[in-house]
């Protein structure tokens, strides 16, 4: 991912309001960011608990969605529907997102379960387990952040195209 401007940030946004855009904030480091190893850039926003923030590069753009976590937290021990890591070492959350448009001021949204403190990239850069003699485990981390970044990229599709 390239390294974007706060107003890159800002203006990619398709399911938030002017005044939305406007009163992100955006978190600490955000300059200092190794954007080499960043599929996305997500966070949370430091000022209102349950609002998160997601960045994608999406058809050669950036696609910016604002998510909302839910209080209520799965009964069970969940599995991020991003990064598809089994040996978590955080907490995965519902977050929902109103889609763009018309459809979205009409209150419809989308949802997915996600990494709390969206750890995905990390997560799908360690590397796996030795699941038998010979196994390559460098092509399985491969796989597993070309299967991130598809994970991210059709949630953000969802969102953007759901006119």
């Amino acid at each position: 991912m390239h390294a974007p401007t706060e107003n890159d940030i800002r203006t990619s946004f398709v399911n938030a309001s002017v005044r939305e855009r406007s009163s992100l904030s955006l978190p600490d480091g955000f300059a200092a960011l190794d954007w080499d190893t960043v599929d996305f850039f997500a966070w949370r926003d430091p000022k209102l608990a349950p609002q998160g923030y997601l960045v994608v590069p999406l058809d050669g753009a950036l696609t910016g969605v604002l998510l909302r976590e839910h209080d209520r937290r799965p009964t069970a021990r969940a599995q991020c529907a991003w990064c598809e890591d089994v040996t978590l070492p955080n907490d995965v959350v519902f977050y929902s997102a109103k889609r763009a448009g018309r459809a979205g001021r009409n209150g419809n949204t989308v949802g997915t379960l996600a990494c709390a403190g969206f750890e995905c990239s990390r997560n799908a850069r360690k590397l796996p387990p030795l699941a038998y003699p010979g196994f390559d485990r460098a092509a399985a981390r491969d796989r597993r952040i070309a299967a991130l970044q598809a994970n991210v990229a059709a949630f953000a599709r969802d969102i953007r195209d759901s006119d």
